[in-house]
């Protein structure tokens, strides 16, 4: 990972890294920030994230177990209003 201020004064050898295949992450004030990645690769990500998804309820429905979940037993407060 390189700084900010590597990334600035070497952008072209930073593009030339990433179009080579080589992804670069670049920090800013020591954490990590960017990542700069070939238009290839990053229209692979585009296209592999809007892929075909299935319904929220079926994700749910697929949950393992035999459908029976355990709930703990609490007693029940009085609440006056």
């Amino acid at each position: 990972m390189m700084t900010l201020q590597d990334a600035k004064n070497r952008f072209s050898a930073v593009v030339d890294a990433a179009l080579a295949g080589r992804p670069q992450e670049v920090s800013r004030r020591g954490k990590p920030a960017v990542v700069v990645l070939s238009i290839e690769e990053y229209q692979r990500l585009v296209d592999a994230a809007g892929g075909p998804r299935g319904r929220f309820v079926d994700h749910l429905l697929a949950f393992p177990g035999d459908g029976e979940l355990s709930r703990a037993r609490a007693a029940m407060r009085d609440v006056s209003f």
